[in-house]
């Protein structure tokens, strides 16, 4: 008898064994599904890595001609504020020149306008300023008043400001190339500690977890622009 129950001690030993290692031993398609994950996670965060770093280098550059663009329209700026103050000077020497009747003084001034601005003084000099009450104030009223300088700063300032915005724009999907990667490094951590578990339902549970994320992640990175 006591042989008998050693014999069925050694049975039920025998096949706890036999149910342990079962529930131990996983899927061979558990671990192949885990190593293609590994190898899309791996391709994708390079993929994603490298499109951020174009992005990022691609901001840098924009910023840098926005800032040129800056100081161009500033310096063209500078220029037509100069232009504007020589001619009003002159216009008000021309006047008191006019006013005072030194005739040769007046054609002098007139002669010494900057040759963009001489349409504008002659159109308002046919309203007679001298006499008329109803004339312009000055010449830069008049319709043929332009400044090509004033016209360059402003569209450069424009440029500029396009130019920067576009600048904003690159580094937004700069980020959203960040923020992917940091999803694949999320499924990453999640696939290395399904590796770590034994039991089969929860380690394929995580690798269901993982592959969705990552399912999302190229979802987004396929909608992403690249540079």
């Amino acid at each position: 008898m006591p042989e008998a129950g050693g014999s069925n001690i050694e049975v039920a030993h025998h096949l706890s064994e036999h149910e342990e290692q079962r529930e131990y031993r996983m899927p061979r398609t558990v671990e192949i599904v885990e190593g293609i994950v590994l190898a899309i996670v791996a391709i994708t965060t390079a993929w994603s890595g490298y499109q951020a770093a174009l992005w990022t280098g691609h901001q840098s550059k924009l910023y840098g001609v926005a800032g040129k663009l800056r100081v161009q329209s500033g310096t063209a700026e500078a220029s037509a504020n100069y232009e504007r103050l020589y001619n009003a000077a002159t216009v008000a020497q021309w006047l008191q020149a006019e006013t005072s009747g030194q005739k040769k003084l007046a054609d002098l001034y007139e002669r010494r306008f900057f040759p963009e601005f001489r349409p504008a003084f002659e159109a308002w000099k046919k309203t007679d300023p001298l006499n008329n009450p109803d004339a312009p104030p000055g010449p830069f009223h008049m319709p043929e008043y332009r400044s090509s300088k004033a016209e360059e700063a402003a569209t450069l300032a424009k440029q500029a400001s396009d130019t920067f915005a576009q600048g904003d724009v690159a580094r937004h999907h700069a980020d959203d190339y960040v923020r992917e990667t940091v999803m694949l490094a999320t499924v990453l951590l999640l696939t290395a500690i399904s590796q770590r578990f034994k039991v089969r339902g929860v380690r394929i549970g995580l690798i269901v977890v993982a592959g969705a994320l990552l399912s999302l992640s190229i979802y987004h990175i396929l909608a992403l622009p690249r540079a």
